[in-house]
């Protein structure tokens, strides 16, 4: 016969042993859901700002060159539907505050001479010179506190040929900066009809 004593069944303590196991596991679980959760939310803040710094640059698509003192950008010669032409660029002082400005005297594309609206085509040190059509430059967001001058400006059209490049120098009181330029349409707004095509009629043959 066994003499052993059986203990009796106790619900309680059995219960409390299999939570003790339980709590383990469960506090992994949460560790891991709050940790993931809080990645996604990094994650997505990340992204915002990433967007929110992208928004913020300006696209720059046109031809740009550097001097030691000048350096401009975005430079596109521009045809209309019309035949119109223009130069689209962005010329800025490097210079800091205090030392010289340079005055832009005459630009050329090709053979042709851009034609400003502005005689006085002076760019302070740490300042800018914003060229376009003056369609472009109704249709552009100006900066009334940075220090910008905007003017637009016409030029001859030879026959541009879209797709094609012309040089472009810029020459300053100073100095001189050449860059070849594309032949571009100007950009469409929404809405607008379909850019015209590249025919004999609307283009011609300079490269």
């Amino acid at each position: 016969m066994d003499n052993r004593t059986l203990e009796p069944h106790n619900p309680s303590a059995h219960n409390k042993q299999q939570k003790e196991k339980d709590e383990p596991v469960i506090s992994k679980k949460l560790t891991v859901a709050v940790l993931a959760g809080a990645t996604l939310t990094l994650s997505a803040c990340g992204a915002g700002q990433i967007s929110q710094t992208a928004n913020q640059v300006a696209a720059v698509d046109g031809a740009s060159a550097t001097d030691e003192h000048i350096a401009v950008r975005d430079v596109t010669v521009l045809v209309d539907d019309e035949g119109e032409a223009a130069l689209k660029f962005t010329a800025i002082n490097l210079n800091p505050v205090g030392s010289d400005a340079h005055t832009l005297k005459k630009v050329t594309v090709g053979d042709q001479t851009v034609k400003f609206d502005d005689e006085d085509l002076t760019i302070e040190p740490n300042c800018s010179l914003v060229a376009d059509s003056e369609a472009g430059l109704d249709k552009l967001t100006q900066d009334k506190e940075a220090c910008i001058t905007y003017v637009a400006n016409t030029v001859d059209n030879p026959g541009f040929a879209l797709g094609g490049n012309k040089e472009v120098t810029f020459e300053f009181n100073d100095l001189s900066v050449t860059t070849d330029a594309t032949i571009a349409a100007p950009v469409l707004d929404a809405g607008s009809d379909h850019p015209r095509e590249n025919t004999p009629e609307h283009a011609g043959h300079s490269h």
